[in-house]
């Protein structure tokens, strides 16, 4: 029943049903959001990236951040799980099943792997399950700047800088314009105008989701005007599902066993999972595009990320609800043993 709730919430999501809608549009109006379109989706899109982590900045609390600098186990497990972890995992499947994966699905896989973790969910889902905040803040957010630079690095690793790969300097700068620069103004302007855009926060989570949309039609009518759609099967959909599935339950269970081994308490071990299990499609749909430019397989590329944020938030959702009941059970059963940071 519990499986059931937590389906029903996310089917009827409104973002999710959104990202299915981009993709029927992107199939029926394909040259309206195509580069060169009428909708002018490279200048919208930019826009409203910009605009959308210009909020991000705002809306960041130095002072959580600052006292969740201590635990520093818990931060350096984090990192070494994004941008580390998820991409030798990738490796390994890349020498196992690489030539039988279509090549772009597999730099989407490349992609998944190499993306920071999601700020917004680990949060919410580490708080509910009566996790470390502070410090699931603090990781989460690094984790976001660090990838402006990781990210892209580890793509150009395995796709190759110059012709008919990445241009790492040039991306590198695009990032740091579009990404990095409204970060740092948002937060120079925090003392100004933090409490006004704190009061309206939902609006700015109503904005971010509605850029990742535009984002996400973009890339798909892009690979619609190219044909790539045409020449995937099905196979395509069940393969990427698969390999989502299959890492994201891979990633939780090792992630699960090194907390435990490093005998974090139950605030560290929930902020720990769900940080390093994460990965953002809030900053995955804009670095794509800043990254791949106008690759005509950029949607095939987003894939992995678009199913796998779903199945994060379905599963993590669980997950939450399970530590959260647990620490009750503790708490009724002997208050004093159960640790203040837990409580």
């Amino acid at each position: 029943m519990h499986v059931f709730k937590h389906l029903k919430r996310v089917v009827t999501d409104w973002f999710l049903c959104g990202m299915l809608l981009a993709v029927v549009l992107a199939w029926l109006f394909p040259h309206f959001g195509a580069t060169g379109g009428a909708m002018h989706a490279g200048l919208v899109t930019n826009i409203g990236v910009f605009v959308v982590f210009f909020l991000h900045g705002i809306n960041l609390s130095s002072e959580q951040i600052r006292h969740g600098l201590k635990n520093w186990r818990l931060h350096i497990m984090v990192q070494a799980f994004t941008f580390v972890v998820f991409p030798l995992l990738w490796l390994a499947s890349d020498k196992a099943f690489g030539a039988f994966i279509p090549a772009t699905l597999m730099l989407g896989f490349l992609y998944l792997a190499a993306l920071p973790s999601t700020i917004s969910s680990s949060v919410a889902l580490t708080g509910s399950a009566g996790g470390n905040v502070p410090a699931a803040i603090l990781n989460a957010s690094l984790s976001s700047v660090l990838g402006i630079f990781i990210t892209p690095f580890l793509c150009a690793l395995v796709v190759g800088e110059g012709s008919g790969g990445i241009d790492l300097g040039e991306t590198l700068l695009d990032l740091c314009g579009m990404l990095l620069l409204p970060l740092v103004l948002g937060q120079l302007l925090r003392p100004l105008f933090g409490k006004f855009f704190g009061r309206h926060k939902r609006y700015t989570n109503l904005i971010d989701k509605a850029v990742i949309l535009l984002l996400v039609y973009a890339a798909f009518c892009n690979s619609m005007v190219s044909g790539l759609w045409q020449q995937q099967g099905l196979s395509v959909l069940a393969i990427a599902f698969g390999g989502s599935a299959v890492l994201l339950a891979l990633i939780l269970l090792l992630t699960t066993r090194t907390a435990k081994a490093l005998d974090f308490n139950h605030a560290d071990k929930v902020a720990a999972v769900f940080c390093a299990s994460k990965k953002s499609l809030a900053a995955g749909a804009p670095m794509a595009a800043l990254i791949f430019g106008s690759n005509p397989g950029l949607g095939l590329i987003l894939l992995p990320i678009m199913i796998y944020h779903p199945l994060q938030l379905i599963v993590c959702s669980i997950m939450a609800e399970s530590y959260a009941n647990r620490l009750k059970v503790q708490a009724a059963a002997a208050p004093s043993a159960v640790p203040l940071s837990a409580r």
